[in-house]
């Protein structure tokens, strides 16, 4: 890619060959650094890390119950932990009291003795800490979304593969049964042709009022914090979790990431044609400015998809099934998150905890109500704690990830797009080869971001 190159790589300048895409024995300690020890980053690095204390605090172990599946012998220990606010290195001290503390994730890079890291910030530090570390020779579990614009993901591949690093992203459906059991059911033709599928994301998000600009808190390096983002002020609403568009992307590339991967990996494409969008910020007096309303179409080779997200009504779309649980349901009606493959023979309803089949009828709709298959439906435990599992398996065995570097691009990529097409105001033609859009300069622009001085360590040029 030629409009990229990386500079400023202080750190692992003296790696050796050797050190890279190392091998652990059967009886070697894996030690893992965590970089960012907010909610998800505990959660992760916790179940990665897989004791038993780990796993039943963290919700691996369901009515008492832990899957037999979920090793507790995985010998990985948490010995370094950098945050650049004192406060989350306090909490993630209370669960890994032995590790080493660093408020500069440069310096833990430097540790030779730190093997692989997890890597769960703010999403406009995900890029640039990815490509640091895999230069550092450090394997990666990188939360989701793999980068904040569309051109640091050739960065983040490049460096993962020239370093021969194991880089494993957080798109935990990767993990789950009944996700591969659709992209067998969709693939071989079992509920008909697909043409049309639906993703929705439905939260009732009433968020607080905004707070005036304060005083930087006691601990908080706030510049360091902002990165490679613009420099404003402090505010302590830019500190809730993905509040501002200049750290995130929305809810589409947050929750809906997930679901475009899944469709990725159900449909068996994963690259858009087209794609046109809208979205509306109706809640005025509401801290932040995430869209509240966004809804974006897609053209992929053979068939079309609708992204809806709406952050003012929690139902969602579809049925339920009694005795059916729904992820991030909060009452008896309410399907928040979800997608619906539309087949000729039957619809396929997929979430992230298990999935329903609703045939069609015999004949057509004018004939007496007889189904073409019988209806199906089945649960799943959560998939985080078995991609934990298997993040520590493909270290020991230095296996290709199901979740790699290109998986996760690929679906970061799509949603993106759909925030491009709502910012352009028209339809987008998208060259995947070129990573541009085609005869479409003017909406080249949103594809990057130049990286604020001195946290440019991607430079990336228009």
């Amino acid at each position: 890619m030629e409009r990229r190159k990386f500079v400023k790589t202080s750190v692992a300048a003296a790696m050796t060959a050797a050190s890279r895409g190392r091998v652990y024995g059967a009886n070697e300690r894996i030690n893992i650094g965590l970089i960012g020890c907010g909610g998800r980053g505990t959660l992760d690095t916790r179940l990665i890390r897989g004791s038993k204390e780990d796993l039943a605090q963290m919700g691996a172990v369901v009515d008492g119950k832990l899957d037999p599946r979920l090793s507790t012998n995985r010998n990985v220990a948490v010995t370094a932990l950098s945050d650049v606010w004192q406060q989350q290195i306090d909490k993630a001290k209370q669960w890994a009291p032995e590790a080493q503390v660093y408020h500069d994730f440069r310096k833990m890079l430097d540790n030779k003795d730190v093997h692989a890291v997890v890597i769960a910030t703010q999403d406009q530090w995900h890029a640039p800490m990815a490509v640091l570390a895999a230069q550092a020779g450090k394997d990666i579990y990188l939360e989701k979304p793999v980068m904040y614009t569309i051109h640091e993901g050739r960065a983040v591949i490049n460096a993962v593969r020239r370093n021969k690093v194991i880089c494993q992203i957080g798109s935990q459906h990767r993990s789950s049964d009944h996700i591969a059991e659709a992209a067998r059911m969709v693939q071989s033709g079992k509920i008909g042709q697909v043409t049309f599928v639906r993703v929705w994301n439905n939260l009732q998000m009433r968020g607080a009022k905004p707070s005036p600009d304060a005083p930087v808190p006691a601990g908080l390096d706030w510049d360091a914090w902002l990165g490679p983002a613009p420099k404003v002020p402090f505010n302590p609403d830019r500190l809730s979790y993905r509040n501002f568009m200049a750290y995130t992307n929305g809810l589409i590339t947050d929750y809906g990431m997930h679901r475009f991967d899944s469709v990725h990996q159900i449909m068996g494409q994963d690259t858009p044609r087209t794609v046109s969008s809208s979205w509306g910020h109706y809640r005025k007096n509401k801290a932040g400015d995430l869209p509240d309303i966004h809804q974006a179409t897609y053209e992929y080779p053979g068939f079309i998809l609708s992204y809806e997200c709406c952050t003012m009504n929690s139902h969602g779309l579809g049925g339920r099934t009694p005795g059916m649980k729904y992820y991030g349901a909060s009452g008896p009606e309410d399907r928040p998150h979800g997608m619906a493959f539309y087949g000729t023979e039957a619809a396929l309803f997929v979430d992230r905890i298990g999935m329903e089949l609703y045939s069609e009828p015999k004949g057509g709709r004018r004939a007496a109500w007889e189904p073409i298959m019988e209806k199906m439906a089945m649960n799943e435990a959560e998939p985080t704690p078995m991609h934990g599992m298997n993040f520590v398996t493909n270290l020991r065995e230095r296996k290709e990830p199901f979740a790699n570097i290109e998986v996760g691009v690929t679906s970061t990529i799509a949603p993106i797009l759909g925030n491009v097409a709502a910012k352009a105001d028209q339809k987008l033609k998208w060259d995947a080869g070129k990573q541009s859009f085609i005869g479409n300069s003017e909406a080249d622009i949103h594809l990057f971001r130049a990286h604020r001085k001195p946290w440019d360590y991607i430079a990336i040029k228009s």
